[in-house]
């Protein structure tokens, strides 16, 4: 990404370096993430580790560094103006590959696809990002924290309808397995873009224009140059390796009841903590089998009757949970 500061103009653009750096670091940081999450798939570590705690906080951090950062460089790449062939060119890109991620995942994971995600947002964002290029740095500061705060006291139930859960407003989480909404997610461009601002009127850029990260930090720096393909061919590349491994080194064979339960931990994840979610199943699972039904629902049975059993026990176990951990439950 080249720019052109006010220190800068009439002389050749280069690219900083150190943009391309911090992407590059954001890339290692997704890979390693999305390698403990193929692990989690495949069955090596126990389910819904990458969901909470740390694991959880990591992937909400790596989220931001990226928006963060096209905000920053949407600023560099059109401060004096917007480069429409390249905007565009670029806008196209992405948004085919997001439409990609989402044609692929329909097919791989239907209950969870990826129908917003990183790449829709980083899209979606370019072109709102554009409203704000020639607004003041505090007043776009201002606009990132009110989109970052949105969600905590703007959500209606007027949102849940599936054609509106991009906007991140809805009263329930849909499921997906990289969900990343306009808000509050736009909120971390904004910051960019701010910073960017705050940085060009300090002097900030004029010194990173012509700073240099060293030779050690080249193939972080290429890596940063092509995001979108590394992006696009590190999860195949994982999960391609984590397959071998199992080949080789195959996971311990599951019973029903513990696929039962990692299945269950799984879902109950994305709304609940641990704690809960641990309770929880085997609960679930203690009821079904009380009730002679847990044969039917390993056989995936479409049974009117299997059904009601299925959710009366799933009511009572979530009434029960809550009873013993009350402050516990949400996350």
């Amino acid at each position: 990404m080249s720019v052109e500061p006010s220190a800068t103009q009439g002389r050749k653009t280069r690219r900083i370096e150190a943009i391309d750096l911090a992407r590059g670091v954001a890339l290692i940081a997704m890979a390693i993430y999305h390698f403990s999450w193929d692990l989690e798939l495949f069955g090596y570590v126990e389910p819904g580790l990458t969901a909470v705690g740390g694991w959880k906080l990591f992937a909400r951090c790596i989220a931001s560094s990226f928006l963060f950062l096209v905000g920053f460089s949407l600023f560099l790449a059109h401060a004096n103006g917007v480069r429409w062939p390249g905007f565009l060119r670029r806008l196209a890109m992405v948004a085919a590959a997001a439409l990609l991620i989402t044609v692929a995942t329909y097919f791989a994971t239907p209950e969870a696809f990826i129908f917003f995600g990183i790449l829709h947002e980083i899209a979606v964002a370019s072109l709102l990002g554009l409203l704000f290029l020639r607004l003041p740095a505090i007043v776009v500061l201002v606009a990132a924290a009110a989109v970052i705060a949105a969600p905590f006291f703007l959500r209606a139930d007027l949102f849940n309808h599936p054609a509106l859960w991009w906007v991140g407003l809805s009263s329930e989480a849909p499921r997906s397995n990289d969900y990343v909404p306009i808000f509050p997610w736009f909120g971390a461009v904004l910051a960019g873009m701010a910073a960017a601002k705050f940085a060009r009127q300090s002097g900030i850029l004029d010194r990173l224009a012509i700073s240099d990260t060293g030779r050690l930090a080249k193939p972080l720096q290429f890596a940063g140059r092509h995001s979108l393909a590394f992006y696009l061919i590190h999860q195949p590349v994982l999960i391609s390796l984590v397959w071998l491994a199992s080949q080789v080194v195959p996971v311990p064979a599951e019973t029903r009841e513990a696929q039962f339960l990692r299945g269950c931990q799984s879902q109950c994840l994305e709304q609940k903590n641990a704690a809960f979610c641990e309770l929880y199943c085997v609960c679930v699972l203690d009821r079904l089998q009380k009730e002679g039904v847990i044969d039917a629902v390993f056989a995936q049975s479409s049974d009117a009757a299997v059904n009601d059993k299925v959710l009366e026990s799933a009511a009572m176990c979530t009434a029960e949970t809550y009873n013993i951990t009350p402050e516990e439950g949400s996350q």
